[in-house]
Formats: structure tokens, sequence, C-alpha cells
């Protein structure tokens, strides 16, 4: 078990939060503020409790070097207005006189944000000096960033050894989530992975064929395990040096008890761009100068009727290019059908990773699901069965 806030002493003190402030700035505004509005409800409540909170957050890729371009001051704006229109103090650094010289204006309730911490390489190299110049500006760390927590950094790892440390309420839901997911899931329980290629996702599926009792194989993913079977996927995207890879997943998961659910068949078209002329056709049918982009409505209809029989759904990658049409079509039709039976209570959804939260976005189920996850790498992670460092650091 991790800790909460239930578990530190909040009144009056110095609360250093961990929180994952790297959104997408354009021309000095933020254009996508999703990570900042899920940190604010462990800020308010921290506020409420007359904790002086402390935030620090990385923001890009300085490497250890100060670049004006990569300044948190920008997200100031943004944070007040997750806050309700609270005023957020802003240190110029994240260490050392400026940092504590902010701090030690701060009245119980009020909120500070300090500059990168990846302006400084310390950060990175989860130095314990550094950590232990961060760790004088609070009594107390919380981490409300999983989307960092298979980082381990000194603001994830190193310091939560220094002070009182617990999870954020973001962080708290995220862990109970995915544990309800694949640590004590109520099965059937089907993991639909799709994606581009196989290769950035065989230790998930290492891990997962022997939790789950079906993997929906989609994507380009989906060629190259057909590809393993013996079939024609003509001009689609396929990594064909992996076939006895594949085969040996498939082996492993049929040991395991878990069935591979692969399309059966397939929209194809000689082009991958916006309107381009595409039909449906068999999987073992594809011309040999087309390409495999979606899954075809058989592979739809044979998708959602599993669904109706699953309890628990995990999801990573899309079924199929949904970043153009048509191709987004399948996709669309399995996530609203996903998302219509987690709202009748029928199934748990977990969902996370960059394209997955595109594609649920774009299908409008996201708010849909039980929960869908903004961490990419620490999602993957998660699903690939690794211990992560920054949540490690949280246990009791």
């Amino acid at each position: 078990m991790f800790k909460t806030l239930e578990d530190l002493d909040l009144s009056g003190k110095r609360v250093l939060v961990r929180g994952d402030l790297n959104v997408p700035v354009a021309n000095g505004k933020v254009t996508d503020a999703t990570r900042i509005e899920r940190l604010a409800p462990t800020l308010n409540e921290l506020c409420g409790k007359g904790a002086k909170v402390i935030v620090m957050s990385h923001f890009g890729r300085p490497k250890g070097k100060v670049v004006p371009e990569m300044s948190l001051k920008p997200v100031v704006s943004a944070l007040s207005t997750a806050l309700g229109g609270k005023t957020v103090s802003f240190a110029p650094d994240c260490i050392g006189p400026d940092a504590m010289a902010v701090v030690k204006g701060l009245e119980p309730g009020a909120v500070a944000l300090l500059e990168n911490l990846r302006f400084h390489p310390g950060e990175e190299a989860n130095d314990a000096s550094f950590a232990g110049e961060l760790a004088k500006l609070g009594d107390a760390y919380v981490n409300d960033a999983f989307s960092a927590a298979h980082r381990a950094h000194a603001s994830t790892e190193a310091i939560a050894r220094l002070l009182p440390a617990a999870a954020g309420r973001a962080m708290q839901a995220e862990l109970e989530a995915l544990t309800a997911a694949l640590e004590k899931p109520t099965h059937p329980v089907i993991a639909l992975v799709g994606g581009a290629k196989v290769s950035s996702k065989l230790d998930v599926l290492g891990n997962l064929v022997g939790r789950v009792d079906a993997i929906i194989i989609g994507g380009g993913m989906a060629n190259t395990f057909l590809h393993a079977r013996g079939i024609d996927v003509g001009a689609s995207l396929c990594e064909h040096d992996l076939a006895d890879t594949v085969r040996k997943i498939e082996a492993r998961a049929k040991a395991a008890g878990c069935e591979i659910l692969l399309p059966v068949d397939g929209v194809v078209a000689a082009k991958f761009e916006a309107g381009a002329p595409s039909r449906t056709v068999a999987i073992d049918a594809a011309p040999s100068d087309m390409m495999i982009l979606d899954v075809g409505p058989k592979s739809v209809a044979e998708l959602n009727a599993r669904l109706a029989d699953c309890k628990t759904l995990l999801w990573n990658g899309p079924l199929g290019a949904f970043e153009i049409q048509p191709f987004d079509a399948g996709t669309v039709a399995v996530a609203r059908e996903a998302g219509r039976l987690t709202r009748a209570g029928n199934m748990v959804s977990v969902a996370g990773g960059g394209d997955t939260v595109a594609a649920l976005n774009h299908a409008g189920a996201a708010d849909d699901f039980t929960y869908v996850s903004t961490a990419g790498g620490a999602f993957l992670e998660w699903l690939e069965g690794k211990t992560l460092p920054g949540v490690a650091a949280l246990e009791k």
C-alpha cells in the first residue's frame, strides 16, 4: 500500500508537491490544461487544510541548463485559473535563496510554483544533494505526477526518502484504477493493444498474456501478427522480421489460456491520405499494392460481441490509422461501445497512452471510460509489469 494525504500532518506545513506541468505552450499560453486541471484537486485540498503549497515540475528537455524558452513562468496563469483564480507566486529557481525567499513569503493556504527542475543536472541524475536542496523548502512531500513516476529523478524518488511522503489525489486515483484493472480485476479481462509496431509493445504483450483472458491486437501491429500466421498483408506496415517473435508470443498466450484476437476484415487503400479511395476486403484478400489501414465492419461486430461479456477492459493504442478519415471508423465504433458498456455498469474500462487518449477523445468516448490515464511512458511501464520508482518511494 502507498501513503495518501491522510497520512500527513498538513496544517501550517510547507508541502512540496511534484506535479506534471509539462504541458503544451504556444505564444506564451497553455493550449491544453488537462494535466494542470488534474493537479488542482490536490492543491486545493492542501490549501484548504492550511498548508503552504510549493509546486515543482519539469518542462521540456533543457538537459541541466537554463533554457529561457523552457521556463515554467507561462504556466502560472493557467495554474491560477485551474485553482479558481488563486494567486500563484513564482520562484525564478527551484532551489537556493531565490526559491527560499518565495517560500518564506507564503501564508497558510497560499501557492507558489518553482522554476523548471530540469534546469539543474541533479534532477535527472537523481542526485541526493540536489534532492536535499529541494527538501529544505518543505516539511512534507506529495507526488501527484504519475506520468513522471517511471523516472528515478531527484523530485520523484530521492526526495521521497528525505521528507514524510504521500501520493496526491490524482496519483491515488491512478494507482487505484490500475490496481483494480490489472492486479485484482474481475474476469473476463480483455486487453486491446494497438499501435504501429509490435517492437514497441513486446514487453507489454509479454506481461499481459499471463494476466488477461484475451488480447485484441489492432493497428499496424495486427499486420505483423497476420504475417506471422502466413497471411499476405499486401503493402501494409508490417515488421516482417518479427514473425518468429510473434509466434513465440502466440505460443505463450496459448499455454496461458489467453486468446489472441485478430481482424477478420480490413479497410484497404493505396494511399494513406484523407478521402483516399478505400474498400473493405477479407483480411486474407488485401491487394499487393494496397495497405490495411483499419479494421472492417465484421471485425468491429466481432469485437463488440466479445466486449459484451467482458468485465475488465485495458486499452492501449488504436485499432487503425484513426488520425485520418475514413480509417478512424473501427476505433471510433469499438471505443463508443466500450464507453456504452462502462456507462451501463457492465465493465470497468481503463485506458492510457498518448495515441489512446487522442483516439478516445476523437471518438467522444474518453469521458465514458472508468479511467483514462494521461501518463504515456509510466502507463506503458505499468502494463509491462515494471516497478515504478516514484510509486515505490511512496509505499508504506
